[in-house]
């Protein structure tokens, strides 16, 4: 008869880079693993004193973490960070592929530049840190003592790899992309014991929505979206960032996991069978 006793996902001895850590549910995901005993690297872009306090917290609470500093969409940042990283830690475990930003426009109000920004860093910069992770992994193998995989790369969506959003082309076009791109290298990449696993959370309390969540008459419409009935919080996303990454989901490849309250249930049909 199998243990029923439930135990937290253990991450201990390993290296996790979160990207776009400084805020909103890159904070979240990154004191979450901390916590489940990773050392986390807090990437930044312009947020030094952000990515600061993110670092001082987690080792307030035991935990370790630096900050480095790097734009996901420029090639020469990237391959500088990674590094950095194998100088500074020898070796990498765990990539969450978080950064993101939105540039919102009516569709044919949308410039050219808004396009490419939300691309280059949404899609651009989750396949440039994935690959050059992916190759640390196949570098290193797997280390049994550490992880029964070689390496996991979560890649941070949307629900809007599913939902279309009008005023949003962007955006949905690039977690689109991040869904198929975390697919192909799925794919490619089990061969080499690598796992890579996509997070799609819904509506989570952070500053790029603030907007939509930030007044009793903004969360009321807000919640109609959401059958759970309570908008997430980005330990929400962190917990299931901890479960992913760990041998407790060893067997999942390939996925995206919704953390979203039932966003994706097309809630608007609710009594209209």
């Amino acid at each position: 008869m199998a243990d029923s006793t439930l135990t937290t996902p253990r991450l201990d001895k390993q290296i996790a880079l979160v990207t776009g850590a400084s805020s909103g549910i890159g904070t979240g995901v990154a004191k979450s693993l901390a916590e489940a005993g990773a050392t986390v690297i807090v990437n930044y872009v312009h947020d030094a004193e952000g990515a600061d306090v993110v670092v001082k917290e987690i080792e307030a609470a035991g935990g370790q973490a630096l900050a480095l500093q790097a734009d996901v969409s420029k090639e020469a940042d990237v391959l500088k960070m990674f590094g950095q990283i194998l100088d500074r830690f020898g070796t990498l475990h765990i990539l969450i592929n978080n950064s993101g930003v939105q540039q919102d426009a009516p569709f044919t109000e949308m410039t050219l530049e808004q396009w490419q920004k939300v691309i280059d860093v949404n899609l651009t910069g989750q396949f440039l840190c994935a690959r050059e992770a992916a190759k640390e992994f196949i570098r290193r193998g797997v280390q049994p003592e550490v992880s029964k995989a070689a390496g996991k790369i979560i890649c941070m969506s949307s629900v809007h790899e599913v939902i279309p959003w009008a005023g949003h082309a962007n955006y949905a076009a690039s977690k689109g992309g991040v869904m198929l791109l975390m697919k192909t290298m799925a794919q490619e990449l089990a061969q080499h014991k690598i796992r890579v696993n996509t997070i799609g959370p819904g509506a989570i309390k952070t500053p790029i929505n603030k907007e939509a969540w930030d007044t009793p008459e903004a969360a009321e419409q807000l919640l109609k979206l959401i059958p759970y009935g309570r908008i997430g919080e980005p330990h929400d996303v962190g917990e299931v960032a901890v479960w992913l990454a760990s041998d407790a989901s060893d067997y999942v490849h390939g996925i995206t996991l919704f953390v979203d309250g039932g966003m994706t249930l097309f809630p608007g049909f609710i009594g209209n069978g």
